[in-house]
């Protein structure tokens, strides 16, 4: 998932810079009357959590981007909000900026919003941001609910340092790609995931890191609230018995212990050496020697790497 929010980053990057540049040209510079642009976390599930400041930011403003006006619409019924709200996704991102953008400059007030906590983790967002700073427009964002820090609280994890991978890459070869470029980290790992493809992704990363402590955090503030915490091995075997995996699900993992990270830097030595067509005795011994492995690890090591 790293590899995939850099390219997205890379894009959102190019397109915001070149937004940036096309305003400046055109003289949108903002000025003394220059509207704000406010990020709004909203609820991830129950609609109460709404903060008192995020209801009037967003009663207050001209209008809002929301990632879908229909989320939107339900929540501003639960609290009395009748501000007009336009889409702001994927899709339309790039033109919507520069409408967006335009009424900031002119002196409107803009809030932005995901469906679900705080705009910009894993949504829509960064370039109407990039694209606002480079003019010169007024940023803050209100701070409030995250299904990332709701779910490292409770996990029973080591809430520190942590790593968010965002959603998690859709097939098999680059989640396990993911993960095994992870394996080293000490960081608790933190990612979204598809009730779909969450059986797969656990299987692919107890392949690539080991069988971890983990944790399963579904419909967080939810009435169907539910943690599950073990093993990944375990894990994977109590959503088997399931007949339907159904929910929002946030997806927590240790981080490498310091045995987990010598065994992963041993491995890739071993692979290395073995790839370039070393004696399988002599990998065996230089394991033991510079990594400090037991002799029946050092050979369990090479056999499964020769083998696989």
């Amino acid at each position: 998932m790293a590899g995939q929010g850099e390219s997205l980053h890379c894009r959102q990057s190019h397109t915001a810079e070149d937004l940036a540049w096309r305003t400046a040209r055109l003289g949108g510079v903002a000025g003394p009357m220059s509207g704000t642009l406010h990020l709004v976390a909203v609820p991830i599930g129950n609609p109460d959590d709404l903060t008192p400041r995020a209801r009037a930011t967003l009663a207050s403003v001209s209008i809002v981007a929301a990632e879908d006006t229909r989320h939107f619409a339900t929540l501003a019924r639960h609290h009395g909000i009748d501000t007009r709200a336009v889409s702001y996704h994927d899709h339309n991102e790039e033109a919507r900026t520069r409408e967006l953008l335009e009424r900031l400059l002119a002196g409107d007030d803009v809030a932005l919003v995901s469906d679900a906590g705080t705009p910009l983790v894993s949504d829509p967002g960064y370039r109407l941001v990039r694209a606002a700073i480079a003019a010169g427009v007024d940023v803050t964002s209100l701070p409030g609910p995250s299904a990332v820090t709701t779910a490292l609280a409770a996990s029973g994890l080591p809430p520190h340092p942590f790593r968010f991978l965002g959603f998690l890459p859709r097939t098999a070869a680059a989640r396990r790609a993911a993960f095994e470029a992870l394996a080293r980290d000490d960081a608790t790992l933190v990612a979204f995931e598809a009730p779909r493809r969450l059986t797969d992704a656990l299987r692919d990363a107890l392949a690539a890191l080991g069988d971890r402590p983990a944790c399963l955090a579904r419909n967080l503030t939810k009435p169907h609230e539910r943690y599950q915490r073990g093993h990944l091995a375990e894990l994977i075997a109590s959503l088997e018995g399931e007949d339907e995996v159904r929910g929002e699900v946030t997806l927590l993992i240790g981080g490498a212990s310091d045995r987990q990270a010598a065994t992963a830097e041993a491995e890739a030595d071993a692979r290395l050496l073995l790839d370039g067509g070393a004696p399988a005795r002599a990998v065996q011994q230089l394991l033991v020697a510079r990594h400090g492995l037991t002799k029946r690890e050092a050979y369990a090591l090479v056999l499964r790497l020769r083998d696989s």
